[in-house]
Formats: C-alpha cells, sequence, structure tokens
C-alpha cells in the first residue's frame, strides 16, 4: 500500500476540527513529514494568531502519521484504529504566537519502541526556522 491510497483518516484517529494536519509530505514506519496551515478556527486562537502550546499537538499528529503508517503496513488498513496516549517529557517553544495563515511542517522520528510504547522526537519549523521541538512519551493500549 502507498502513501497515496490512504486518507489522512486512515493514517489519524482524528476528525473535524481536531485534524490538523494539510498533507503528509514523507512517512515510513519510524520517522513522518507533516504540513500544517494555521488556522482562525484552531484551539487557542486570539486575534493575534495561536498559542504556541497548539504545537504539542502538531508534533503529537506528526508522530501519529509514522505510527499509524506502521500499523497499517503491520496489521492492514482495518486494523485498531485507537489512538495514543500523549506524554510530554519535553518541549521548547521558540515563537510567541502562530500567525494565521503561516504553513508549519512538522518532523517525528520514533526513537525508541518497546512493546506499546514509544518515544518520538519531534520538531516543528516555519520558513526553515525551528519554531518548537518536543520529546513525546505514547502510549497504546491493547483491545
Amino acid at each position: 500500500m502507498t502513501l497515496s491510497d490512504l486518507t489522512l483518516e486512515d493514517l489519524l484517529p482524528h476528525r473535524d476540527g481536531m485534524l490538523f494536519v494539510r498533507e503528509v509530505l514523507e512517512v515510513d514506519s519510524s520517522n513522518a513529514r507533516a504540513l500544517f496551515l494555521v488556522d482562525k478556527s484552531w484551539p487557542m486562537a486570539d486575534e493575534q494568531g495561536v498559542h504556541p502550546l497548539i504545537l504539542v499537538e502538531l508534533a503529537a499528529q506528526t508522530a501519529g502519521v509514522c505510527n499509524g503508517w506502521d500499523r497499517i503496513q503491520t496489521n492492514g488498513l482495518d486494523s485498531n484504529q485507537m489512538g495514543w496516549l500523549v506524554g510530554i517529557k519535553k518541549a521548547d517553544f521558540f515563537i510567541d504566537s502562530l500567525p494565521f495563515g503561516r504553513t508549519i511542517i512538522g518532523t517525528a522520528e520514533n526513537t525508541s519502541i518497546f512493546e506499546n510504547l514509544r518515544e518520538v522526537s519531534c520538531a516543528l519549523y516555519m520558513n526553515d526556522q525551528m519554531i518548537g521541538k518536543a520529546t513525546l512519551l505514547l502510549f497504546q493500549a491493547n483491545e
């Protein structure tokens, strides 16, 4: 199965107003690059832009892309699409507000995998400048 055979909803459990990924740029079982477009409808938006805390969710959705890809490649498209619980091990933000209409590129790499637990290193960029980075811990419960 190739990326063009899948929808964002196949990769991620997010729906409606909480699916922020606009496009998957690259993906394999341990890495992903995703494109986001800052929108006024996002949570934590005010008249100036969006609070940078949203970068944690963008990082988590980028991590979800590669782990959703891995699930599909390993267990098939119709496999359990249960989401991941996400813990923030470390996060740094280098911007005060995300301006509306700007493109953000998120990267994620699984740096450690043990059964249903993953450590993921993420970075977020605007115009090739890093605006945030995070180390996330992802846990998926068994059915």
